[in-house]
């Protein structure tokens, strides 16, 4: 049976300074998340390991989640964050490289006020190299660039791409247009798979209904199929919205008429495929905590 991977989630510190886009609005989140507060929810949920992401775009929070990593049996892989459009990332990439539970790397082109950003090519460089190491990139953005992220797979055709959060169509406005035809044009492109994340955040935190979302799940799975599609909670970002449990649960009830191949394809293996997980050797001296 395919272990089950959570693919996308954050760990942190809190503090106000380091995290200003936490607002008062988000008070539950203004608190610690670390490897032992993820790893209760992984058990309560039946889930068997997950893929750390970056949230701040520093090297140092790279360097904590690789380390935690390499603590924590159930922390398969990191996606992190170094300065892809630096004439020094080479350098720093070699570094990062040497250790074994980094999966890939994001920069967060939904913050960035030139919307072209992605397509700079400062940027392509660096992607380029992460492609010659055989890393992932991760793509994080707002649904109105997607047409940039077209232009800019079809720049790397051999590059394994992952997009974060389906893409964040305007749930909240019960918009389809026109991320529905942008997200079928970039699933074309067999070397982009895709997270179902992130949909509880996009919508109205406190009055979202399955209604809401079951169009956005529709048009994804028609797009890209369960082959290329995996499962993250976006905890604890979703805690705005959604417990992990709750979340966890609607994504098991729409996959529930799936056959037990394509279950498992959302619920771990296309993680395990995408991010190289079965490559990471276990490390003996860790390989007990969980």
């Amino acid at each position: 049976m395919t272990e089950s991977i959570d693919a996308h989630h954050h760990l942190w510190y809190y503090s106000p300074q380091g995290y200003p886009w936490i607002t008062d609005r988000m008070r539950v989140l203004h608190q610690d998340f670390l490897p032992p507060d993820i790893a209760l929810e992984l058990r309560a949920n039946h889930v068997d390991g997950c893929i750390a992401v970056q949230e701040r775009q520093k090297m140092e929070e790279t360097k904590t989640l690789l380390e935690y990593a390499e603590e924590y049996a159930f922390l398969r892989g990191v996606v992190g964050w170094a300065p892809i459009s630096s004439p020094v990332f080479s350098g720093l990439l070699d570094e990062l490289c040497c250790h074994r539970k980094l999966r890939g790397l994001r920069h967060a082109i939904q913050d960035e006020p030139d919307q072209n950003f992605i397509l700079g090519e400062d940027f392509q460089r660096g992607v380029k190299l992460l492609g010659e190491k055989g890393l992932v990139y991760d793509i994080l953005i707002f649904e109105k660039h997607l047409p940039q992220v077209i232009a800019f797979v079809d720049r790397h055709p051999r590059q394994t791409f992952v997009l974060d959060h389906i893409g964040k169509p305007r749930i909240a406005e019960k918009l389809l247009s026109p991320w529905k035809k942008n997200l079928r044009a970039l699933a074309q492109r067999e070397n982009v798979y895709c997270k179902l994340s992130g949909l509880v955040t996009e919508a109205n935190w406190s009055k979202w209904t399955e209604t809401d979302l079951q169009p956005y799940f529709d048009i994804v799975m028609q797009a890209f199929g369960p082959r290329r599609i995996m499962m993250g909670s976006d905890w604890p970002v979703c805690l705005l919205a959604s417990s992990y449990s709750r979340w966890m649960q609607l994504v098991r009830k729409w996959i529930s008429t799936f056959s037990i191949e394509e279950r498992e394809r959302v619920l771990g293996g296309t993680a395990i495929e995408a991010y190289r997980l079965s490559n990471i050797a276990p490390n003996p001296a860790h390989g007990a905590n969980a």
